[in-house]
C-alpha cells in the first residue's frame, strides 16, 4: 500500500511501513504514514476538529440530537503539509491544526532514521532550529517533535534491512543497541539531548524548546510480521503516548482555559460512543488500543 494513500492507519502498520518500505518507496516518504497516524488520532483522542487539520484525516463528523459522531470517510482526505511564517524563514509542518481567525494552534514534527546513526547531532542541530524558527512567529503554538527510529541489534540473528548489511549484520554505525540491548552512545546521546530540547511549558519560555518530545524505537528483529513498537530503554519522559496526552494539557491550558473569551473556537470537541468510527472500529480492535477515544 503506498504510504502516500490517505487512510485510517494503526501505529502497527505505519511503523512496519516505515521499518520496511517498499522497493518502489522513496526514503523521504516512508515516514508518510505516520502522519496519517497522527492526524486521525489528534481527532479522535485529542478531539480536534478534522476540518482544521492538515493533512486533513479520512474522518468526518456528523451531528445527531446534539451528539457528535465519527465517520471513517477516505474520500474527505486531503494528504500535504501545511506552509506557515517562521521568525526567519517559512516552514512546512508535517501535521498542523489550524483555527479559524487565530493560526495555527498545534503541530508535529516527524522525523525517521533507519540507519546511519552518527547523523543524529545533525538532525538536533535542525530540530533546535526548526523550534526556533517557529516559535520565533507563534510563540504560543504547542508544538512536538517525533523522532522514530529502527532498533537495528547488534544480536539479531538474521537481520533483514532494505539498506546494504555487513556480512549478514549490522555496520557499527547502523547500530542502535549493542549486544545484550545496551543502546549505542549515541542513541544514548541523541536520547540526552531530545530531553534537553523538550518540556517547554510558558509561551514565554526558550523558543528551541519543544512543548513534548518523543522518541520510538521501532523493532525491527523478526521483519514485518514481528515490527512494531520496540520495548525497553526509552525514558519514559519520551513516550510517544505521554507526548500526545502533555500536547492536549498544554492547548487547554493556553488557548481553552487562559483566553474563556475564545472557549468557543478553541475548546476540544467530545464524541458519541455510537460514532461508527469508534463502534466498528477504535474500541473493536487491539491495533487501536493505545488511542483513548475523546468520549462524552
Amino acid at each position: 500500500m503506498p504510504p502516500e494513500t490517505p487512510v485510517l492507519i494503526s501505529l502497527k502498520e505505519a511503523l512496519t511501513q516505515f521499518a520496511f518500505p517498499p522497493a518502489n518507496v522513496q526514503t523521504s516518504k516512508h515516514i508518510i504514514p505516520l502522519h496519517w497516524y497522527v492526524a486521525c488520532r489528534l481527532v479522535i483522542e485529542g478531539g480536534f476538529d478534522p476540518d482544521q487539520i492538515f493533512p486533513r484525516p479520512p474522518i468526518t463528523v456528523k451531528e445527531r440530537r446534539r451528539a457528535l459522531l465519527l465517520h471513517h470517510d477516505p474520500s474527505a482526505a486531503k494528504p500535504g503539509e501545511r506552509t506557515v511564517f517562521g521568525g526567519l524563514k517559512t516552514k512546512q509542518l508535517d501535521v498542523t491544526v489550524t483555527v479559524p481567525t487565530i493560526g495555527p494552534v498545534l503541530a508535529v514534527s516527524l522525523k525517521g532514521t533507519h540507519n546511519a546513526f552518527r547523523n543524529l547531532t545533525n538532525r538536533m542541530e535542525e530540530a533546535a532550529g526548526d523550534c526556533t524558527n517557529i516559535h520565533m512567529a507563534y510563540p504560543a503554538l504547542v508544538y512536538a517533535f517525533w523522532s522514530v527510529l529502527r532498533a537495528n541489534e547488534a544480536d539479531d540473528p538474521a537481520p533483514v534491512a532494505h539498506f546494504k548489511l555487513k556480512e549478514d549484520h549490522y555496520a557499527g554505525p547502523d547500530l542502535a543497541f549493542q549486544e545484550g540491548g545496551e543502546p549505542t552512545e549515541t542513541i544514548k546521546r541523541y536520547q540526552q539531548a531530545l530531553l534537553r530540547l523538550s518540556e517547554r511549558d510558558d509561551l514565554r519560555d526558550h523558543p528551541s524548546r519543544y512543548e513534548a518530545c518523543g522518541l520510538t524505537f521501532v523493532k525491527a528483529r523478526g521483519g514485518p510480521a514481528e515490527c512494531g513498537v520496540y520495548a525497553g530503554n526509552a525514558d519514559s519522559k519520551l513516550d510517544y503516548n505521554r507526548m500526545f496526552h502533555r500536547l492536549y494539557a498544554i492547548f487547554d491550558r493556553r488557548f481553552v482555559y487562559t483566553a474563556a473569551k475564545l472557549r468557543s473556537k478553541t475548546k476540544r470537541k467530545v464524541w458519541d460512543r455510537e460514532s461508527p468510527l469508534l463502534k466498528e472500529t477504535i474500541l473493536r480492535q487491539d491495533a487501536f488500543a493505545e488511542m483513548e477515544p475523546r468520549i462524552g
